[in-house]
């Protein structure tokens, strides 16, 4: 009975210990590493709510951009982190859900990383460079097959959206004969597609947007459901290629093994911060759609991704060398 006691008294103040380290929580600077480099919205969501989150902590959120791999670098160094909050892993669908699909082998398992929240969405559009003499979907179709392997395509790396919206298109479209060209990350492809020397793109609105309307590159169509509402003129693919959605999403996870009720507390600063006038102009900025979902939320939305993309995958038959 003195033994059974003494191991009672052991879980209790384990147990204790726990909720109390992450009552605690956060007692230093915690770093957010983006897994993509400064240009992009997988850079710019997570800065846009971390010196909010800071002040509502009274501890630094230091965004650390570790770049490479299609986000597999950043995602690999938070996998192996300390499971104690300090280190979490803010990025898009690519690490969390779609590398595991298409990457022979990785050294970590996005299955594995404890959800914290979705912090929003913005969806993806088809671009492309005025050099190229079309100005819709169905005459971008019509160029590439008149001119089969002449075009060719940006992205900010492969197993990317960019990369994997462009070969949904190419297979949705008719099999399109359009070269990918892979860069590493959303800056060096932008500038080689300013630049000329990739004709079309496939990204987030974020990304291109102001591009777009600075005319220094043609919009063609948003890859959602619905057109987005400050772009009223602008078909979504859906209309022309019934079925064809893709959506930038980014989410923060941890390493596995950290505590849900630190994953709460991050997700519910993530959507304190979402309420405030200036986050919100903020994300209207990047044309993202706020979420700040729960961690179970963001575990369920993350299991209807990997079937989501898996189709895709099989689909367009994208395959990374």
């Amino acid at each position: 009975m003195a033994l059974f006691r003494l191991f009672l008294v052991f879980l209790l103040s384990g147990s204790l210990s726990g909720h109390l380290g992450a009552q605690e929580w956060p007692a230093k600077a915690v770093r957010i590493i983006v897994p993509f480099p400064p240009g992009g919205g997988a850079d710019a969501m997570p800065r846009a709510l971390a010196d909010r989150i800071a002040e509502k902590f009274g501890q630094p959120f230091v965004i650390e951009n570790r770049a490479g791999a299609a986000g597999n670098i950043g995602a690999d160094a938070v996998f192996h982190a300390e499971p104690d909050g300090y280190t979490l892993l803010a990025a898009p669908a690519p690490p969390l859900v779609i590398n595991r699909l298409i990457y022979k082998s990785l050294n970590y398992d996005s299955t594995k990383f404890v959800p914290v929240t979705v912090m929003g969405a913005i969806p993806n559009a088809i671009y492309v460079h005025p050099k190229v003499p079309v100005g819709t979907i169905p005459q971008l179709i019509a160029y590439a097959k008149a001119n089969p392997g002449q075009l060719n395509y940006g992205s900010q790396g492969s197993g990317t959206t960019s990369h994997m919206t462009c070969e949904l298109f190419k297979s949705i479209a008719g099999n399109l004969d359009i070269t990918h060209v892979p860069y590493k990350g959303t800056g060096p492809a932008l500038a080689a597609f300013l630049g000329g020397q990739v004709e079309m793109m496939c990204d987030n609105l974020a990304s291109v947007l102001a591009h777009v309307r600075a005319g220094k590159l043609k919009i063609l169509a948003v890859a959602s459901r619905k057109r987005f509402p400050t772009l009223p003129e602008v078909p979504a693919l859906d209309e022309l290629l019934p079925g064809f959605e893709s959506i930038a999403w980014f989410g923060i996870v941890g390493p596995p093994g950290m505590s849900p009720a630190i994953a709460e507390r991050m997700s519910e600063a993530v959507r304190e911060a979402q309420k405030l006038p200036e986050v919100q102009k903020r994300f209207a900025n990047l044309s993202a759609e706020p979420i700040g979902n729960t961690p179970a939320e963001m575990a369920a939305f993350m299991k209807q991704e990997i079937e989501r993309w898996g189709t895709v995958i099989r689909t367009a038959d994208v395959k990374v060398d």
